[in-house]
């Protein structure tokens, strides 16, 4: 009896993990469907960047999810039944399926969106419908709100989570502590514009927002809320998304400003407003203060701790949902625009100028970037 406890003991966890790991299939729907919904063929002119077919196309952003859920050995194969096609996934819960049919259905009401723009000539001949593929579907951390992904993020790497703008926030959120492998944990983003366009395209899509409001609010409605029914934090990058929040759901959002919006009955979502990840390269360029680098790397500064700041309060809240959201911020601007003002200084120095680390540290020790530091606080 005693010998055999350890053997008893190993079927039985092994019996837990094949039932925690059951096999999922979900189906697609129709070609016609399944090609609009993932932008398929993605990357072709003529000549395609990747000449791969919509099986193997679906395969690539269902394989990222999984893996950005933290499945690192689970397999996708899409198959195809006449007219109809469906994703067996190996490795996952039973029940991955339900947020991926979710996100699918309410991809619909954007493909919807999006064609009646068409019909009434208001679409552009460079945009692409392009869904938030490849996110993490079941294990996420918090929410990114963000105006349009850019084209090459679609064409080129076929990665909703390549970008410049995408990089940049990764790259803080490890600055507070994230490891690199899990901030596409806390970087499941949607988009106002589900629409892959030039990243000179801001001011064109100003007009289309309202096509895609039965898509924004259902899929807001679908990420802030976990499998067990928490909330989780968002954060809302620039001013037109801020905007949108106010126009959406009431609070009016400034950038390090806090809001709490109910995208169900009863539901309460904690909401960050910030500036766009890229914005800082505009800010920072001395070509918008008459060559002047100083006025160009104070402003650069400023941004530089807001954007560290709101990086911050998303770790926490990520980390911990049930954290008080005004409290957490309040911890994130002593950090970094109070008590460690010159790291915030020399990461500035180093991400944004391209300085080494030596050279950073000597520039934050100049009189000039002293006194810029003794004003971040106020930002």
């Amino acid at each position: 009896m005693h010998k055999t406890a350890p053997l008893t003991f190993a079927l039985a966890a092994l019996t837990l993990s094949s039932a925690a790991l059951a096999d999922t299939r979900i189906d697609l729907g129709s070609q016609e469907r399944v090609t609009r919904l993932f932008a398929y063929p993605n990357n072709c002119n003529v000549i395609c960047f990747r000449d791969w077919s919509l099986e193997r196309t679906v395969e690539h952003y269902l394989t990222q999810s999984v893996q950005r859920d933290g499945y690192a050995t689970a397999t996708v194969k899409v198959n195809r039944d006449n007219d109809k096609l469906h994703a067996d996934i190996q490795g996952v819960p039973s029940d991955y399926s339900k947020p991926l049919q979710a996100l699918l259905t309410t991809g619909d009401l954007a493909y919807q969106g999006a064609n009646q723009l068409n019909r009434e000539g208001k679409w552009a001949y460079s945009w692409n419908l392009f869904l938030p593929l490849g996110m993490a579907l079941e294990n996420r951390r918090s929410i990114q709100l963000l105006h349009f992904p850019p084209d090459y993020s679609l064409t080129q790497a076929q990665d909703y989570l390549r970008s410049n703008t995408t990089d940049r926030w990764a790259t803080l959120l490890t600055f507070n502590g994230i490891p690199a492998e899990q901030t596409p944990a806390y970087q499941t983003i949607v988009d106002i514009a589900p629409i892959a366009a030039p990243a000179s395209a801001g001011k064109d899509l100003e007009g289309v927002y309202g096509y895609f409001k039965d898509y924004q609010v259902q899929m807001v409605k679908e990420v802030t809320r976990t499998g067990n029914g928490a909330s989780l934090p968002m954060v809302a990058f620039g001013s037109p998304v801020r905007s949108w929040i106010e126009q959406q759901y009431g609070p009016k959002l400034y950038v390090l400003g806090l809001a709490t919006i109910s995208p169900t009955p009863g539901q309460k979502v904690s909401v960050l407003g910030a500036n766009h990840p890229s914005a800082i390269w505009y800010a920072a360029d001395k070509t918008n203060y008459d060559g002047d680098q100083d006025k160009a790397d104070q402003a650069g500064l400023k941004m530089m701790g807001q954007d560290l700041s709101a990086a911050c309060w998303q770790s926490g809240m990520g980390r911990n949902p049930a954290a008080d959201a005004k409290a957490t911020l309040g911890a994130c601007t002593q950090k970094w625009q109070v008590t460690a003002k010159k790291q915030t200084c020399e990461l500035y120095f180093r991400t944004i100028r391209n300085m080494t680390p030596e050279q950073a540290s000597a520039k934050c020790n100049t009189g000039e970037v002293t006194r810029t530091l003794r004003d971040l606080q106020k930002a």
